[in-house]
């Protein structure tokens, strides 16, 4: 279960393509909306195991545009474009949090943690109700760990490091192996995208 989730017209076409997604045997990762090509709503998907590929994105993007069809959820025209959620990817759910912890991050909070509402660091515990993170600038006077609640997150991204990298490509590699694919000497999965241009308004 998700428990970082998306406000307003984003969140409704989470509403309307999180089930057709998982019905696909995929994960939602995050709705984005960003005025590129006039207007572009990102769905950001994954494996049960995390990886992602361009066949992947092609079938999510199959199994969700009769959804947004019907659904109908934006009154103009839009691109529509399925992803994985990259190496810098989102974490929206305890188990991202979990498999992340010991990487760097940076998170922005709904409401002030210790007259603050952005942070930065190393997650170091996960509980059932908070994350304990290990800040890696704080400011003077300022404690280097804080315990953040999960109904307070607002945001929460890991941040692109060297250890992050290898550590993405050798979960991406021993996830293929589990399922008997060929390894792939390309870029990891974090690049894959599936596009569909403008259509008319009422439809992607």
């Amino acid at each position: 279960m998700r428990i970082v989730k998306e406000q307003g017209l984003e969140a409704k076409i989470a509403d309307a393509v999180e089930a057709a997604i998982e019905q696909a045997g995929y994960r939602l990762v995050r709705v984005r909306i960003s005025g590129l090509n006039g207007m572009t709503v990102q769905i950001m998907a994954e494996r049960p195991d995390g990886t992602m590929t361009v066949e992947d994105c092609e079938a999510v993007s199959r199994a969700i545009s009769p959804v947004l069809d019907v659904a109908d959820p934006v009154d103009k025209a839009y691109h529509l474009e399925v992803s994985s959620p990259g190496i810098d990817r989102p974490l929206v759910r305890k188990g991202d949090f979990e498999t992340w912890a010991g990487y760097l991050m940076k998170l922005e909070t709904n409401r002030l943690i210790g007259e603050r509402k952005r942070f930065r660091g190393k997650i170091v515990a996960v509980t059932d109700e908070v994350i304990r993170i290990e800040r890696d600038q704080p400011a003077y006077g300022e404690p280097n760990a804080v315990e953040i609640p999960f109904d307070a997150i607002g945001e929460a991204r890991l941040i692109l490091t060297d250890d992050l990298i290898a550590a993405s490509l050798k979960a991406d590699k021993a996830a293929r192996k589990r399922r008997g694919e060929p390894e792939e000497p390309e870029e990891p999965e974090g690049d894959e995208t599936a596009e569909h241009a403008d259509d008319e308004p009422g439809t992607h």
